[in-house]
């Protein structure tokens, strides 16, 4: 059976390859970002390679009112979403009271609110047809607290915790939610973020490899799907329970500090 998926972030990074590879699938996708021409472009080869259906709804998820644009345009074509994979977001480095507040705040809306509202809007058709998954991409950073990237790290324990909790709210049905946790992942976070230059991101995985691994622990309900996990990311996750917590952020400040800063 044909099922449609709805990815946000779907101009580049995990969210195009999770539309490539829903696509190999044979499913339909509806491509959410604000690039519309990296989303058409991406669109025509879908079309051109796999032979499925694409909608194209460009959209700025910082702007309150974006998540229910995005539903009520589906509703109105009578488009149903089986798959969603609330993949948009992005960070910002340096420190919280220097930063700049309408970014932060733009942050918290894409991070939070627009992936808080998505879910809001399209699970309770899943819950009604029994059947639907949802993908949450948050990220290694939410298990911890993260100096340098305060705001950033925050949003993603909410997407953590928001998503396990619904989970198990939903265990006696067969509607799913996942967390994808990438770690350190080749897409244009780090250099948006100013991460790029950082020890953190000195060995990264690659985004279509995260996204496969993502792809498929959702389609099998797994709750919390580690990918692109390996090198310093491995070594900090397996000491973040053991370490206390004054020492574990002076160990995260430290990988995310620049050569000359304090």
């Amino acid at each position: 059976m044909k099922r449609t998926a709805l990815i946000t972030g779907a101009s580049s990074g995990i969210g195009r390859e999770l539309a490539l590879i829903h696509a190999e699938q044979g499913g339909d996708v509806v491509l959410v970002a604000r690039r519309e021409d990296a989303l058409n472009d991406l669109a025509a080869k879908l079309t051109s390679k796999d032979k499925v259906n694409v909608r194209v709804i460009p959209a700025d998820l910082s702007k309150e009112g974006a998540p229910a644009q995005i539903y009520e345009t589906l509703k109105a074509d009578g488009i149903e979403i089986d798959y969603l994979m609330n993949n948009a977001g992005f960070g910002g480095r340096g420190k919280f009271h220097e930063r700049d507040w309408v970014s932060d705040r733009s942050m918290i809306q894409v991070n939070i609110i627009a992936l808080t509202a998505l879910t809001r809007l399209f699970l309770p058709g899943f819950v009604t047809r029994n059947s639907g998954r949802v993908l949450n991409v948050s990220s290694t950073a939410s298990l911890m607290p993260g100096p340098l990237q305060a705001v950033y790290y925050a949003t993603k324990a909410y997407v953590t915790f928001f998503s396990n909790a619904i989970a198990e709210e939903l265990h006696d049905t067969d509607v799913t939610v996942s967390t994808l946790m990438p770690g350190a992942t080749e897409t244009e976070f780090a250099k948006t973020s100013g991460m790029d230059a950082t020890t953190l991101f000195a060995d990264t995985a690659s985004a279509a490899d995260v996204a496969r691994v993502g792809y498929e622990g959702m389609l099998a309900g797994e709750l919390d799907i580690f990918a692109g996990v390996a090198g310093g990311a491995e070594n900090l996750l397996n000491t973040v329970r053991a370490t206390p917590k004054k020492d574990l952020l002076a160990y995260v400040r430290g990988l995310q500090t620049v050569d000359g800063e304090d």
